[in-house]
Formats: structure tokens, sequence, C-alpha cells
């Protein structure tokens, strides 16, 4: 009895000890510099639209067109939502992102999405919901807004990379507004550390619930996805590591085409916490994005 205590005893130091390394790491992570941050705030988009109604309430793009865009244009798309578990965020932490690809030619969007309330209005289905509906949107509206609707790139950053997953992976989660015939599945997947996988060895599976499989884009793999690239730091305790790579290999297992980019000892948003790294990662962002869609 008293050996069986002093397990039980282990165990619980343990966990405790794991959770305490967990709340350090997250401290750590809301307090390292953002150098993207001041870049962010000096940069408008050139316009903003809305895209879809929600209780009254407008959700809307921002919209960066490169210079002398015409409507006649049938230009590549680049669409991210922002991270912040579902709970945060907004859509100007990624206006870098979509400065670099505007100036390469691209119309690039910054995407504003539900996000989760204390008051329990919004559920992560209904951040997922959104990604799918802005997506039909640019089909929909491709020859005013000068786009090709066959080169729509979907990326996003954390919780924004699993609500960009959701435009390719999921079934059946669509706003009841939403024309279904028109296609939400991107030409290709840019994903930024993404929360991958929703169970309980990932990230989000209590901010969802008992359907947390339903949306884990990790469990959702089938054959006929898109071509993704997926950016992930191997030290990254927020949204494991070991998820991309499962991810990675149960893509390639269905036949698409995915690549995994490991940043060695990369933390959790590593790539925006250094220039450096920001400006490899969205160049090689482009490579992949000339390579496979044409």
């Amino acid at each position: 009895m008293f050996r069986r205590c002093r397990l039980d005893v282990n165990v619980l130091s343990r966990c405790t000890a794991a959770m305490i390394l967990h709340l350090f790491a997250a401290a750590a992570y809301a307090q390292i510099e953002r150098p993207l941050d001041p870049i962010a705030a000096g940069l408008q988009p050139t316009r903003i639209l809305t895209y879809k109604q929600v209780d009254n309430v407008g959700l809307r793009m921002h919209v960066f067109e490169p210079e002398e865009h015409l409507a006649t244009d049938r230009r590549a798309v680049f669409m991210i939502f922002h991270g912040g578990g579902w709970t945060g965020g907004n859509p100007r932490r990624c206006f870098p992102f979509a400065d670099y690809f505007q100036q390469h030619g691209m119309v690039s969007i910054s995407v504003e999405y539900r996000i989760l309330k204390r008051n329990g209005t919004s559920t992560v289905f209904d951040c997922v919901k959104d990604g799918r509906s802005a997506v039909r949107y640019l089909r929909q509206h491709a020859s005013e807004l000068g786009i090709a609707p066959q080169k729509i790139i979907v990326a996003g950053c954390s919780a924004g990379g699993h609500v960009a997953a959701g435009t390719a992976l999921f079934s059946g989660v669509d706003e009841e507004s939403d024309d279904t015939a028109v296609s939400c599945m991107p030409n290709a997947l840019v994903l930024y550390y993404p929360v991958i996988d929703t169970s309980s060895e990932g990230y989000g599976q209590k901010k969802i619930g008992e359907t947390w499989r339903q949306i884990s884009p990790l469990h959702q793999v089938r054959e006929n996805r898109p071509p993704t690239i997926i950016f992930h730091g191997t030290a990254d305790t927020v949204t494991p590591y070991a998820g991309a790579v499962l991810f990675r290999d149960r893509m390639l297992q269905a036949g698409n085409r995915c690549e995994l980019v490991s940043r060695k000892n990369g933390v959790h948003g590593y790539l925006i916490f250094d220039l450096l790294l920001f400006r490899q990662t969205i160049t090689r962002t482009l490579q992949f994005i000339d390579r496979v869609v044409k």
C-alpha cells in the first residue's frame, strides 16, 4: 500500500513539473520581442472588404493589391489567417506576410474571423466556417477582384494554420448561408507552426470539446488534397512538432504533396521573432508557390 501511494505521488510530481514548464514556456513566448509588430503598424491595405455578415457584424478582408492592379487581371491570391489560439490575435499581425506577396505580384489578403469569447457565443467550428466562407467569397468575386479562382493559396499561423487547413481537409463544416456548390478547397496550403493535431497529444482539445476529431487536420487527411508546405520548430511545445511530422507522413501516404521545413530548436512562432528567419521563410514560401501553382 505504501509503495503504491509513493508511486502516485511521483507521478503527480512529474505532472506538476510538466505543467510548470508549460506555463513558463507560454509566459516566455508572450514576452519575446516581436520585430514584425512595428513593421505591421506601418502597413495599410489598399482596400477592406466585408466577406460575411454574422449576427449583423461584418467580417473583413484586408486586401493588399499590387501597383496598377486591374479588375481584368487574373492574379494569384495569397490569403492568410492570423494566430492567437482562436481566442485572440488580429489580421494586422499578418500584414508583413501580405505586404511581401503583394510586392511579388500577388493579391494578398489578411482575413478577420470569429474568435472565441468568454460568453461562449463562438466556437472553433465557427472559426473554420469563416475560413471556408472566405475562400468561397474569393471564387465568387474573382472577376471583380482581378484574381484567378484556381490560383488561391491559403496560409495561416498557429490557430490560423488550423483555419487554413480546415479549408481543405474538413467536410460539412460550413455556414448555412454558404453556397457549398462553390469549392472552398485552395490550390495550395502554407502552414506556419500550425495547430495540426487537436487530440490530447496536440493542442485545442479542451477548447473544441468531444467533437475535436471532426476538425483535427491530422485525423482528417485523405487523398486529393492540395500541395502543402509546413514550417515548424522542433522545440515547439505549444503545437508539438511530432504532430507536424505525422501529418506530413499521412499526407504523403495518401498520395498528396506535402513538404515539412523543420527549424532545429525552433520554438512556437520562431519565424516571427527573427527578421532573418522571417525573410528566409517567406522566400521559401514563394519558391514553393512558384513550383506548385501554375
